[in-house]
């Protein structure tokens, strides 16, 4: 059954479950059925509590559900005729919305298009969770998706609201929302690892040099990022500028194509930063296939103006430009654009566009691996990650705002930020500032090292001294030994609409201290994260991260430090340490080697075990659109049951299992799998994190 709809000439009331209701006005009383950029699914299961009276106390309409009760006057929708109560006594009177006014507090917020220039924190738009209990989503000015996904004309709903009234259900309201706009595509593994992207007019052979040298120092990566100088920048000043280009400047990259294929025979994927808004210009190579297309003046160096309403602009600019890049070797595109205020974006926003399009054209081309980077167009975004935050300058104010800012864009379904990992831009030279920024960045979704083309500012761990540069390095391998785990978080995302990164209060709304503490936050299931966003002190030499520890007990991932739970603790780290924490129970599957190729599944994982408790953790994988799953279920006595389900095959054959156990008996293993499983037999395992760089340093 649908959900219920109640409406009259002009009106439509739409109530998808007990704490989520979808307001439109219409004046021809023609409602919108189709998707919107934001809409995608409106079928919800019938919701169970919903109440309808008609002329009840002098009010037209009554709808009340569990989760809200909304009074209707009739006529057109104002102040004076609609309002809702939700039904919660989060507020100090009563949790009253009317219609066309402000919500009033509470809301917990969402995220922003941009960091560009942001030295420290920024305005964020609101999001879905709030602490008085409800919340809205205006979808009135989206375009709508056409059945052959075409981005078509504007919602045609004067009104169309979505008021989600679900309390402290946080975590519900994510994944019902996730429902509603989509959730989050499974990312292509290799996305996971480490990304090296520099602001910098590199020659072909510098840039083989720089990941000739990073394999000598036994630092992985698995996408090269190129920005803009890949492609003619000096260009006739009679075409303009030359930020936009699809045509590779063969004086730095006299012989592209052999970069392309040397990099992907190391294992990587390659991105390119593209400006699009020039449209293509008469001196690009694929110019004359352009103009035979759109049947441009050639002799005139007429040019392609971008259009992305026009449906043959659109294949021209794919098909004549992109495709025969893509063919070459470049695997997605940095779409990075920043020109809306040079486009009338009155009934089309061309980044939403932008975003839609590349999105879907990557997906056709890369079964189950589609991937662009680019910016937050708004709710709905989180369809086609990856998300690209902008120029932040290089500051500790930066670092501070962004352990905050990716765990709070989880409000609106934004799980998939790539931040530019130690600053962009400004800033000064600061060697503890980078290895705190490069270790935020391993425990935060994309591990993206970025800076501009300024000496003192490169993110390559041999700039700074020599300790530095080994906690950097180590770091850096840690990311992807981490990949099982990230992996498994991953998928769950995008099966589950759990968000990897969570703020503490969604598993402990009802806990005022629990919304104090901006710097903490869940990294998947398993871990707790507590930011280091402040220098050290100077007579300890250690950092400070005030965390508050849930109840229960919890161990430290790198030291095995155990702490008891529901109290605050200042966690005080040396700079080769870092706050991170395991719940008793926690499971962590890892790899034992840092280099691996991530478009494959390895073959040995590690599975590091903090304490007993019972416990129950899957590890998903994927190959493309093909999943595995590894159950672990573990018992407070130290019984182990590990099953496998792996119906296309697609991990190893000579998949091995080490399990490593801290504090705890030794275990009982229940090996349901075809797989062998061995022990550590000191129950010490440190998570190869230690034995494996003592090796490399």
């Amino acid at each position: 059954m649908p959900a219920k709809v109640i409406e009259g000439e002009n009106y439509r009331f739409t109530v998808m479950t007990d704490y989520l209701m979808r307001i439109e006005w219409a004046v021809d009383g023609q409602f919108e059925t189709r998707q919107t950029y934001f809409a995608q699914d409106r079928n919800f299961a019938t919701p169970t509590t919903v109440q309808v009276h008609w002329h009840r106390q002098e009010h037209e309409l009554e709808i009340e559900t569990d989760g809200f009760h909304l009074y209707y006057e009739g006529g057109p929708f104002s102040d004076k005729t609609l309002w809702i109560d939700a039904k919660y006594g989060y507020e100090p009177y009563f949790s009253r919305w009317l219609f066309g006014r402000e919500l009033i507090g509470g809301n917990l917020f969402g995220t922003a298009q941009t960091l560009d220039e942001a030295d420290g924190e920024i305005p964020l738009a609101e999001g879905i969770v709030s602490r008085h209990g409800y919340a809205l989503i205006d979808d009135a000015d989206n375009n709508v998706i056409l059945e052959n996904q075409e981005l078509g004309p504007q919602n045609r709903d004067q009104t169309d609201l979505y008021y989600f009234a679900y309390g402290h259900q946080y975590l519900q309201s994510i994944k019902d929302y996730f429902k509603l706009s989509g959730v989050p595509p499974i990312l292509p593994r290799y996305a996971l690892g480490n990304w090296w992207s520099r602001y910098y007019a590199y020659t072909q052979a510098e840039y083989q040099a720089l990941f000739t040298r990073f394999d000598q120092e036994k630092v992985p990566f698995s996408v090269a990022v190129i920005d803009m100088d890949w492609h003619q920048t000096d260009i006739p000043i009679s075409e303009g500028s030359g930020w936009t280009g699809y045509t590779w400047n063969q004086a730095l990259f006299p012989k592209h194509q052999q970069l392309l294929a040397w990099l992907h025979q190391k294992g990587m994927k390659v991105t390119l930063n593209v400006h699009p808004a020039a449209g293509i210009r008469s001196f690009e190579k694929n110019y004359p296939a352009v103009a035979q297309h759109l049947a441009l003046d050639a002799e005139t160096k007429e040019p392609a103006v971008f259009d992305l309403q026009n449906s043959a602009f659109r294949r021209a600019y794919f098909e004549d430009v992109h495709h025969p890049l893509e063919d070459e070797g470049v695997d997605f595109w940095w779409i990075d654009w920043q020109q809306d205020r040079y486009f009338n974006n009155d009934g089309f926003n061309v980044l939403k566009a932008l975003n839609h399009y590349h999105y879907l054209d990557n997906q056709k081309r890369n079964d189950g691996n589609a991937l662009i980077l680019s910016r937050y167009a708004g709710p709905g975004s989180q369809r086609y990650p990856l998300g690209f935050s902008g120029d932040t300058w290089i500051s500790w104010e930066s670092l501070k705002f962004q352990p905050y800012f990716t765990a709070t864009a989880s409000n609106i379904g934004y799980s998939w930020w790539s931040h530019d990992i130690g600053g962009h831009m400004i800033g000064s030279y600061d060697p503890e500032l980078q290895t705190r920024w490069l270790q935020y960045g391993v425990f935060s979704p994309i591990n993206r090292l970025h800076s501009s083309d300024n000496p003192f500012s490169g993110k390559e761990p041999w700039r700074y001294p020599v300790e530095n540069r080994q906690i950097m390095d180590t770091f850096l391998r840690l990311r992807h030994q981490l990949i099982p785990y990230l992996d498994s978080e991953n998928i769950k995302t995008n099966l589950d609409g759990v968000p990897l990164v969570q703020p503490i209060y969604y598993q402990y709304p009802e806990m005022d201290t629990y919304y104090d503490y901006r710097d903490e936050y869940f990294f998947g299931s398993e871990l707790l994260v507590s930011a280091i966003v402040n220098k050290c002190e100077p007579q300890l030499q250690q950092s400070k991260a005030t965390t508050w520890l849930p109840e229960g007990t919890w161990y430290d991932f790198f030291t095995h430090q155990k702490y008891a739970g529901e109290r605050e603790i200042n966690l005080y780290r040396p700079l080769g340490q870092y706050p991170v924490l395991v719940k008793q129970g926690g499971i962590i599957p890892m790899t034992e080697s840092a280099h691996q190729n991530l478009t494959t599944l390895p073959e040995a994982i590690v599975v590091n075990i903090f304490g007993c408790a019972d416990h129950e953790y899957v590890m998903y994988e994927h190959l493309g659109d093909q999943i595995a799953t590894t159950t672990f279920k573990l018992t407070q006595a130290g019984h182990l049951a590990v099953t496998v389900v792996d119906p296309k095959q697609i991990v190893p054959s000579t998949r091995t299992f080490k399990m490593a156990m801290l504090d705890g008996p030794k275990l009982q293993i229940d090996n349901r799998t075809i797989f062998a499983i061995t022990q550590e037999a000191s129950h010490r395992p440190l998570i190869w994190f230690n034995k494996l760089n003592k090796r490399y340093n």
